[in-house]
């Protein structure tokens, strides 16, 4: 009998990679996609397993690399049986601020609401048309929370939560289910990529083990959940606070943790200071810094 076949993006690195360990585990074959050379490592070690694994390095915030990726799945003539959507990038930093790029905020929908989409649409379908498959949505605990300074990563998340649910409503009784993945802070390379080392909310080393996200988050999956809060206790309070509490407060609550610099002043938001002022805080005397990517198929770190 063939193993089952899970399709896993985002998978070089964090949840992704421990997510593809636990579909390993579990006897899956794997389709594994990431923009970087990391992909090829996490195959190799899965193979090594025993297991049966295909890397696809594939840019999923553009067009051409959801198709890439795409494509390559059906070049296996195979059923997916798993879809975990799990790609995902972000960049921290004022949004009107010069520290951060118009391009990498874009990127940032692109990845995580755009890719997600358009993957889901190529092979959601033929799960449909088979009666059968399950697709795992990498959401967060911040998806009802308006992030200051990671301003268009809240809003994705809040998308993929939003996307996973009326998904599942229209799914219901095909044979396909959709399941919400909810992480916390989760200990992955994420914060250093979104240059936010020096925020509380990335300095801190209360952060989720991803290896436990990925166990927890696959025992939803295949029990067919709709939603999964992963992790401690107070990662289902974070989530319920942003149902709870006034919108008025969130932004600000949120700001405590997500404001540069932060971690060092203690301030829970700069003060009152030019964009000019933040962006040579960050990167030298008057210096316009660039971020060479914003954070790129980490998981995700809520």
């Amino acid at each position: 009998m063939a193993s089952p076949l899970a399709v896993v993006t985002g998978a070089s690195a964090g949840i992704g990679r421990e997510l593809a360990r636990e579909f390993t585990r579990h006897a899956y074959d794997l389709v594994l996609c990431a923009e970087d050379e990391r992909i090829e490592d996490v195959a190799a070690e899965l193979r090594g397993g025993g297991a049966r694994v295909w890397a696809v390095r594939a840019d999923l915030a553009t067009g051409d690399g959801v198709a890439e990726l795409a494509d390559r799945v059906a070049g296996l003539d195979r059923a997916v049986d798993v879809l975990a959507l799990n790609a995902g990038i972000g960049v921290g930093g004022a949004f009107a601020g010069s520290a951060t790029d118009r391009e990498d905020q874009l990127r940032v929908l692109g990845c995580n609401i755009t890719g997600t989409v358009d993957l889901a649409k190529r092979l959601v379908p033929d799960m449909v048309r088979r009666g059968s498959g399950r697709v795992l949505v990498s959401s967060s605990t911040v998806a009802r929370l308006p992030g200051p300074y990671q301003a268009t990563y809240n809003a994705s998340k809040a998308f993929l939560y939003s996307f996973s649910l009326a998904l599942r409503a229209e799914l219901r009784g095909t044979g396909v289910t959709v399941t919400a993945m909810l992480p916390g802070l989760t200990d992955t390379d994420f914060f250093d990529r979104a240059r936010m080392t020096d925020t509380r909310i990335g300095a801190t080393t209360v952060k989720d083990d991803p290896a436990r996200v990925a166990r927890e988050a696959f025992a939803a999956l295949t029990a067919g959940r709709g939603t999964v809060v992963t992790g401690p206790f107070y990662n289902r309070l974070l989530f319920a606070a942003g149902r709870w509490l006034p919108d008025r407060a969130l932004p600000w609550i949120f700001s405590f943790f997500s404001a540069p610099g932060s971690a060092r002043t203690g301030r829970s938001v700069p003060k009152q200071r030019s964009w000019e002022q933040e962006s040579s805080e960050q990167g030298g005397r008057g210096e316009r810094v660039t971020p060479t990517h914003p954070a790129r198929n980490p998981g995700t770190p809520h």
